[in-house]
C-alpha cells in the first residue's frame, strides 16, 4: 500500500492534517506513506513517525529564480528532478489535503488509482476537484479544519478514533531551548509563558503597547518568567514591545526552528498569541493557548481543544478575512482586561 498525502502549506495548516496522518499510519500500519510539502512546513513533516517520504516542493523560490536571477537553468533542473520523484511511484491512495489549484496540478501529475479530496463547493477551491477521480461531497468551512481533515480521510473508509499529533520533536531540540532560554537568563526557577505577538496580516495584530501592558500585568500576577516567539522578521517588533514594558522578558523571534519552537512550548504554562501558526503548535504540544482573534474565524481555523480560550469581539463584520482594512475595530478594540479575564479562565482549567 503506497498512500500520498498532499498537504504544502502553511504551518498550521501542516499541524491540522497530522491527526489525520496518524489515522492513516493506524490503520495502515505497514503502508509507505508519502508527504508532499512546501519548503515553509517541512520541518514538521521530516523525522515524523508517520512518514516514510517526504518530498518538498521548492515553488517559492523556483519561480523567483525563473523570474529573475542567473540560476533558471539550474532550477529548471532541480523542478525536472521533482518531478521525477512525484512520478516515480505509484499511489493506490491519494489525498488532496490542500484543495488549491497547486495541489490540484501536482495530483494530476503523480500516478495514482484513487484520488480523493472534496468535490465542488468548498470556499477557495480553485477548480482543485477536477483533478480527483473520487470526491467526497463538500462540506461547511466552518468545520474545524482539523476536523475537515480527519472527516477526508473517514470518507476512504479509515476510522477516526482519536486525535494525535505526535510532532517530531527531539531531544537535541529542547537541549537546543535549553541553551537559548540559559542565556537569556531564564534557568527554569519560575514558570514560563510564551507570548507570540505577530502574524504576517496586519488585520490580525494586535497593538504592540497593549502586549507590553499585558506582560507587565503577567508578570507582576503570576511570577513567571516571559518569552517571546516569532519569525525573524518579528523580531524588530518584538524589541519594541520590551522597550515599551517595566519589567523583563527574552525575545526569541528568530531564534528557533519550528521543531525547536515546539520544544520551547512544551516548557511553557500557556500561550498568549495572534491568530498564527505558532498558536497550533503549542495546542499540538499540549499546553492552553490564549488566542487573540479580529478578521478570521477561531471556529474553523482556532486552537483546536477545549483547554483553550479565544478573545474577540465578535464584530457583525467578522469574520472578513480581509488582509487590510481602514476600520481595525475587531483588533484594536480588545482591551488588557479582557485578555487578562482569558488568561485567568485558563489557568484556573490547567
Amino acid at each position: 500500500m503506497n498512500i500520498l498525502i498532499v498537504k504544502l502549506s502553511a504551518i498550521g495548516d501542516v499541524v491540522h492534517t497530522l491527526p489525520a496522518l496518524n489515522a492513516l499510519r493506524r490503520y495502515y500500519p505497514d503502508a509507505h506513506i508519502t508527504w508532499l510539502v512546501e519548503e515553509a512546513a517541512a520541518e514538521l513533516v521530516v523525522g515524523h513517525s508517520g512518514v516514510d517520504r517526504v518530498l518538498v516542493s521548492k515553488r517559492q523560490a523556483w519561480l523567483g529564480r525563473l523570474l529573475k536571477g542567473p540560476d533558471r537553468l539550474a532550477s529548471l533542473a532541480e523542478i525536472w528532478r521533482f518531478g521525477r520523484q512525484l512520478r516515480d511511484t505509484r499511489y493506490d491512495l491519494i489525498f488532496d489535503f490542500q484543495g488549491l489549484l497547486k495541489s490540484g496540478l501536482l495530483i494530476f501529475l503523480a500516478h495514482g488509482t484513487r484520488k480523493i479530496g472534496f468535490g465542488p463547493g468548498m470556499q477557495h477551491q480553485e477548480y482543485s476537484y477536477l483533478f480527483l477521480n473520487q470526491r467526497v461531497p463538500a462540506i461547511s468551512m466552518d468545520v474545524h479544519a482539523l476536523e475537515r481533515g480527519l472527516r477526508l480521510v473517514a470518507a476512504a473508509g479509515v476510522p477516526i478514533d482519536e486525535v494525535v499529533y505526535n510532532l517530531p520533536v527531539r531531544q537535541v531540540d529542547r537541549q537546543r531551548v535549553a541553551t537559548l532560554l540559559a542565556a537569556s537568563g531564564i534557568h527554569g526557577a519560575k514558570p514560563l509563558v510564551a507570548i507570540n505577538p505577530i502574524t504576517k496580516w496586519d488585520t490580525k495584530n494586535w497593538d504592540n503597547g497593549k502586549f507590553a501592558a499585558l506582560a507587565d500585568r503577567l508578570l507582576a500576577t503570576y511570577d513567571v518568567d516571559l518569552v517571546f516567539t516569532g519569525g525573524l522578521g518579528d523580531r524588530p517588533e518584538v524589541d519594541m514591545i520590551l522597550a515599551a514594558m517595566r519589567g523583563c522578558g527574552a525575545n526569541l523571534a528568530g531564534q528557533t526552528s519550528l521543531k525547536e519552537l515546539a520544544a520551547l512550548y512544551e516548557q511553557c504554562c500557556f500561550l498568549v498569541t495572534t491568530d498564527t501558526g505558532p498558536m497550533h503548535l503549542a495546542a499540538a504540544v499540549g499546553i492552553p493557548v490564549v488566542a487573540l482573534f479580529g478578521p478570521t474565524a477561531p471556529g474553523r481555523t482556532g486552537p483546536y481543544g477545549d483547554r483553550h480560550q479565544v478573545v474577540r469581539l465578535a464584530l457583525p463584520c467578522s469574520p472578513c478575512f480581509k488582509r487590510q482594512c481602514e476600520r481595525g475595530e475587531c483588533m484594536a478594540g480588545l482591551t488588557v482586561e479582557q485578555v487578562m479575564a482569558a488568561v485567568i479562565q485558563v489557568k484556573a482549567c490547567s
